[in-house]
């Protein structure tokens, strides 16, 4: 069986992996922040060196002896053995020697940045700085270098320091719904027993005032006390099967194969005053061969008694319910659909949230959540569609149980069987 992780689990990973992002991104945050303010100040900084140097080379350097990576050209001028191919820019040693304006321009050569302003001496001579910022570009990029490496090493810190943060701040949570399952638990089982006995007592109580004509009004109220009381069991029922599953998966010892088949129409007959009540009509469409999936029975019998019973609950007097069993390759598909009130399909999903209530004002309770949970935990899904109206429709899937000796077993069940290939319950 695929069980997968359980709820609370799933919560305290999740928990423990957002501390963990969160501090990584605020790290990386941090130092993106860090290293472009650093090159933005250096790139500003530098830029204006540059240029106030480049200004006062054209305006009062010497031709023969520049700043060093600068480059003076004039008319009539010899210009420098190792000066840059391409200069000086004759548009605008023209333009300026027009104009009178000077002229500033950035341009990119041969893997490498030049500012180059042109501009009028005070002895009216046209002059052209050219200025090689390799060594500046080289600083920058050994500026971001260092800056991924800080980042490389920012991530690895904040991966340990999520993994320890998140342990610290999680552990408080998981050891909370650790206790919270424990108190479920155990309050489940202690009150699992005076529960029964009041049901019990109730039921004799209720049969014992139907037997001496009291009142009508004495009989409903023992008759609503019946109902609560058996609710209130089924609630302990669904904390204590809620509680299990939560705990993890079930021990290999505990699976075995489960003919879905007969499990299904053990259910259907189990419901046969409820559907008799509600003059109701179950039909059970199967195989007449069975169809074994690997699990443990008891938590099947409670998914499918829960579709069954929420079907039956949402059905009006009349109705129709019908219950099909396919096999898909791989997987058993069980179908429960019925003719009932239905549902709006935008809360599909929240059905199966607890203690839901609908639009219509019907409550799930524990149970679809619980049926979601179970079906989960042997490895399979359930989905719901419906509209208003137009009833509703559960499908279960679930793997099929590839064992050899399973596949030639006769369709026989320990439970008594609903008829062979369609069954009609109730129908009064």
């Amino acid at each position: 069986m695929k069980a997968s992780a359980s709820t609370e689990r799933g919560a305290v990973r999740r928990a423990r992996l957002r501390i963990g992002v969160l501090t990584g991104a605020i790290i990386t945050l941090l130092v993106t922040v860090v290293g472009g303010i650093a090159d933005t100040v250096m790139t500003r900084a530098q830029s204006d060196q540059v240029w106030r140097e480049l200004r006062f080379g054209a305006a009062r350097g010497d031709l023969s002896s520049p700043p060093v990576c600068t480059w003076l050209f004039a008319r009539g001028a010899t210009p420098l053995a190792n000066a840059p191919a391409g200069f000086p820019l004759g548009g605008d040693m023209r333009q300026v020697h027009r104009t009178h304006e000077a002229v500033e321009r950035t341009l990119r050569r041969d893997g490498t940045q030049y500012l180059v302003r042109t501009q009028v001496r005070a002895d009216g001579r046209v002059v052209q700085a050219v200025f090689d910022m390799r060594f500046q570009l080289a600083d920058r990029r050994h500026l971001w270098f260092a800056l991924g490496v800080a980042e490389v090493v920012g991530l690895l810190a904040a991966a340990a320091t999520g993994v320890v943060l998140g342990r610290l701040a999680v552990s408080p949570l998981a050891e909370a719904l650790t206790r919270q399952r424990r108190f479920v638990t155990d309050a489940s089982h202690e009150l699992r027993t005076p529960v029964t006995q009041v049901y019990t007592r109730a039921q004799l109580l209720a049969r014992q005032a139907a037997a001496q004509s009291m009142p009508a009004p004495h009989r409903e109220g023992l008759t609503r006390l019946v109902g609560s009381v058996g609710r209130l069991g089924e609630v302990l029922d669904d904390l204590l099967l809620s509680a299990s599953l939560a705990a993890g998966p079930a021990r290999p010892s505990e699976h075995r194969p489960v003919d879905l088949v007969a499990l299904a129409r053990s259910v259907v007959a189990e419901e046969a005053d409820r559907v008799r009540d509600g003059r109701l009509t179950v039909v059970v469409d199967g195989p007449p061969y069975p169809l074994f999936v690997d699990g443990v029975e008891s938590a099947l019998r409670r998914a499918v008694g829960e579709l069954l019973s929420n079907a039956v609950g949402h059905t009006p007097k009349g109705g129709r319910i019908e219950v099909a069993l396919v096999r898909a390759r791989d997987t058993v598909t069980l179908t429960v659909a019925n003719t009932g009130t239905g549902f709006d399909p935008a809360e599909a999903e929240r059905l199966f949230e607890r203690f839901h209530r609908g639009a219509g004002g019907g409550r799930y309770g524990l149970g679809l959540a619980l049926l979601r949970e179970v079906v989960t935990h042997h490895g399979g899904t359930v989905v719901a569609t419906g509209r208003p109206g137009h009833g509703a429709r559960f499908t279960i899937r679930l793997p099929l149980d590839g064992a050899p000796d399973t596949a030639v077993r006769p369709a026989r069940s320990r439970v008594p069987r609903v008829g062979a290939r369609r069954v009609k319950a109730g129908r009064t």
